[in-house]
């Protein structure tokens, strides 16, 4: 599945149109990507916590989706409770007339996530357990003919319960803790030619020439890789904490 998806990312490497030859070079490519695996519990976290409304939200009948204008935050990777979201580093080598794709599925650090409250309506609950089905650690059972019976003990508040149930009978209290700041914009001063690129490509607004310079507001700021990769002078740099 992986491997398509490189695929498809990279036919900008050769021309599928009949009848057009394309001569390509040898070269290296890096790219990253993201995608989520049908493991997906339909938790919803990613939805909500997306901050530039890159994730498709996801129903009972089909995962959650990455979109095209996902940035690259890892915001999503970092709250998934079940790590079904993949960062994915590609490098794809061209030689002659042959393209090897590798790819590394990178780690990503995970939020805190606990439940704090979570109870059944019991004049809601319809018993049919759709509830049961998505439950990453099994933490609900539903007698026959009963309503649902939660563990706490087990459960980790992810949500799923709550979102897939179509009578909304499931009421949750939960705490998510920060996104973990594995990586830090730097910005060489000197080399900037206040071309405004930044400011006016960045998703979030974070990003500020004021001045001869640019200033960047760390609690805006989602490490994404819009303003490094679209630098002209390179004068951004995205690196590694």
């Amino acid at each position: 599945m992986l491997e398509g998806e490189v695929a498809l990312k990279s036919m900008d490497l050769e021309d599928a149109r009949e009848g057009v030859k394309v001569e390509i070079e040898n070269c290296v490519l890096e790219d990253k990507f993201i995608t989520i695996s049908p493991e997906c519990v339909r938790c919803n976290l990613c939805f909500e916590e997306c901050p530039v409304n890159a994730i498709e939200e996801p129903k009972s009948t089909r995962p959650a989706k990455i979109l095209d204008n996902c940035v690259k935050c890892e915001i999503c990777a970092q709250t998934c409770p079940v790590s079904c979201i993949h960062v994915i580093e590609s490098t794809t080598h061209v030689e002659d007339d042959d393209v090897k794709y590798h790819l590394k599925d990178l780690k990503v650090p995970h939020r805190k996530l606990r439940m704090k409250e979570i109870r059944v309506d019991p004049d809601k609950c319809d018993s049919y357990a759709t509830c049961v089905k998505f439950c990453p650690t099994g933490a609900i059972q539903v007698p026959e003919g009963g309503i649902a019976q939660i563990d706490k003990e087990t459960c980790v508040g992810c949500g799923a319960c709550a979102n897939v149930c179509p009578e909304g009978s499931i009421e949750l209290v939960r705490e998510l803790g920060p996104v973990i700041k594995t990586k830090e914009l730097l910005i060489d001063h000197d080399t900037c030619v206040q071309c405004q690129v930044c400011e006016e490509n960045c998703p979030v607004d974070a990003i500020k020439l004021e001045g001869d310079q640019v200033v960047l507001d760390p609690e805006k700021c989602i490490l994404c890789e819009v303003c490094s990769t679209k630098c002209p002078v390179g004068a951004l740099k995205l690196e590694m904490v």
